[in-house]
């Protein structure tokens, strides 16, 4: 199974640091090891040729009984190995034992191994199976024959292998000590980089999208030269173009909330004139010619749309400048029972189901804009389906709040349309919207009054089914 990676910029260094080291520290282990090899098997060489194969030179005659044709072991070094050979065969082998000779019983393999050392007067390394591993160097005798003289390599062998384990040692002590250092030094390296996160995450954290933002201080100045100073001078300067950015859209929302609630209570009076000169006109006793009796009945209709389309936009302005709403227990069942009934007063074309549950459900909130927001969304769906539509509605509460859900079998709303269809002045239809009064303000009027609230609302809509669900706090 495959290690991961550590993930964040302090790991890595901090790994690729202990990597470098460890690589460095094995590269050194090797090149050391092998030169010490190389330099004992050198001396060892060197010690062969020294010997000058007395050893192995004094196995050339038989040893006889009667005589004290013995072989030369002066100067010899223990374990030093003879052997001699003759038309590639191994008539005696020896080795030193405590100053003396002590015959060496030869295996097949050990046979073979002795008649295949090259006659060169050069070290070369072989494994005999009662002595181990052996450097060996061949010469001509006298009597054209094979003198060969060895020294045990267990000697160098050990020397090295002390020399690994040692450097093991050390190399794994400064790894561990390296890697503790360098974490705490990249640390110390990157707490800048840190403060910067931090400052990005607070930022992040903020409702840029909406309303009011204090934006927080720059972050203290760095050496521009690095890295992490220069990340942090860009951050600054970003977030002065951000803070400029949401300064200005919130001075022009200031501008048009304000245009909209001036334009909307100079627009009342008049409106309210015109529709109260149109029915005092309509209740006239006299005669009155056909076309006009039209003209007023639709100047009447007008001024009652402008009239709603004024109070839509009064309250949406009075939602977003922030005012507090009424904050009483409200008897969420009886409010949607209240506007069901209305509902079906409006459409009785429709089939209205209720699916509540036994006991009331209560919430904290403004009862008169509940409503209305519960109102607007079965008047959407009364007017974007037709007679015939079975639409839905549904009181559950859970651990999260409490969700009601207006669900409809209409056609459905556009999938290009979906995204923005809380948004204000959005029609899925224009001219059959235009034709049935509808502003366009319902749906943005229903997020707003539920996200003052403290709540979420959401739509899921495909041909034959669609859903809205607002969800409250319980």
């Amino acid at each position: 199974m495959r290690r991961p990676l550590p993930r964040t910029l302090r790991g890595q260094l901090t790994a690729g640091l202990v990597t470098l080291l460890a690589l460095a520290c094995l590269a050194v282990g090797i090149t050391t090891a092998l030169a010490l090899h190389g330099f004992l098997m050198r001396r060892l060489d060197e010690q062969l040729t020294a010997s000058g194969g007395r050893f192995a030179a004094s196995l050339e005659h038989e040893a006889q009984p009667d005589t004290d044709n013995r072989p030369d072991t002066r100067g010899q070094a223990e374990s030093t190995l003879g052997a001699r050979l003759l038309n590639g065969t191994v008539t005696r082998a020896a080795v030193v034992d405590d100053a003396t000779d002590r015959p060496l019983p030869l295996t097949p393999e050990d046979r073979r191994a002795l008649a295949g050392i090259p006659v060169d007067s050069n070290g070369h390394s072989i494994r005999l199976s009662s002595l181990g591993a052996y450097r060996v160097t061949a010469v001509h005798g006298d009597d054209h024959d094979i003198m060969i003289t060895g020294l045990p390599l267990h000697p160098v062998e050990e020397t090295v292998h002390r020399l690994e384990a040692v450097e093991a040692v050390l190399f794994g002590v400064a790894l561990v000590a390296t890697g503790i250092a360098g974490a705490l030094w990249v640390r110390i390296s990157l707490r800048p980089l840190q403060n910067v996160t931090a400052r990005a995450a607070e930022v992040a954290g903020l409702p840029l999208a909406s309303g009011e933002v204090a934006m927080p201080g720059p972050l203290p100045d760095t050496d521009p030269r690095t890295e992490v100073g220069q990340v942090s001078t860009a951050l600054n300067h970003m977030l002065g173009h951000v803070e400029d950015a949401l300064t200005r859209r919130q001075a022009g929302e200031e501008r048009h909330r304000h245009f909209a609630v001036d334009a909307s209570h100079e627009l009342r009076t008049p409106v309210a004139n015109i529709r109260g000169h149109a029915e005092l006109a309509l209740r006239h006793q006299g005669p009155v010619p056909t076309e006009v009796r039209h003209a007023l009945k639709r100047i009447d209709a007008e001024s009652r749309r402008i009239t709603r389309l004024v109070d839509d936009l009064l309250l949406l302005a009075r939602l977003d400048a922030g005012r507090p709403l009424e904050h009483e227990p409200v008897d969420l069942t009886l409010l949607i029972l209240n506007a069901t009934d209305d509902a079906r007063a409006a459409g009785p074309g429709h089939h209205w189901i209720l699916d509540l549950p036994e006991e009331p459900v209560t919430v904290t909130g403004d009862a008169h804009r509940l409503q209305q927001a519960i109102g607007n969304l079965l008047a959407n769906a009364r007017t974007h389906t037709p007679p015939g539509t079975d639409v839905t509605i549904a009181l559950t509460t859970g651990e999260t709040g409490v969700c009601v859900d207006v669900s409809d079998d209409g056609p459905g709303i556009p999938e290009e349309v979906q995204p923005e269809v809380f948004g204000r002045f959005v029609r899925a239809d224009r001219a059959r919207a235009r034709s049935t009064g509808s502003t366009g303000l319902g749906l943005a009027i229903v997020h707003a009054v539920i996200t003052a609230h403290g709540g979420t609302v959401s739509v899921t809509s495909s041909p034959g089914q669609t859903n809205f669900r607002l969800t409250l706090p319980a």
